[in-house]
């Protein structure tokens, strides 16, 4: 059975549910895969600093024990200066995130591209290939917040 299919809501950064009329749209399970490894919060590691100030490393609590955590460290970057380092590192982290589909054979490969949209806002591109090296997917993603000046 086909998950439900989020989409990505540009207008306030974040992902939804699609409906069409009354019922839960379903199907896209490889788009549900990027959106949910790229924009759930993933445990911060323990050298990591917390941007907000608090000492929370957020994360699910399903993660516990396990070896491959779910999600993106992307949050870390909510109060990044708009430097070439956070582009960096905001490349580093999604590669991170979507590791695991190149270990479950999903895709051969994984490009990511970060780029500065305008001020205040991150524009991300990720592109899967096949091992034959034809495109999977290729999908890009917005999102402003709220960096140190």
């Amino acid at each position: 059975m086909p998950d439900i299919t989020i989409v990505w809501d540009v207008d306030n950064s974040r992902g939804d549910w699609q409906l069409v009329g009354p019922a839960l749209t379903t199907g896209n399970d490889l788009d549900n895969g990027i959106l949910i490894s790229l924009f759930t919060d993933r445990t911060a590691n323990p050298d990591d600093p917390i941007p907000d100030g608090t000492n929370d490393p957020r994360g699910w609590w399903g993660d516990l024990g396990e070896d491959v955590p779910i999600g993106s460290r992307l949050w870390l970057l909510s109060r990044a200066k708009q430097t070439q380092e956070t582009l960096n590192n905001a490349v580093d982290y999604a590669r991170e995130a979507l590791e695991w589909m190149i270990d479950d054979g999903v895709a051969a490969r994984i490009d990511v591209l970060a780029q500065w949209v305008r001020s205040s806002f991150m524009g991300l591109q990720v592109i899967l290939y096949k091992q034959d090296g034809t495109t999977v997917a290729s999908k890009s993603y917005a999102w402003a917040w709220n960096q140190i000046s």
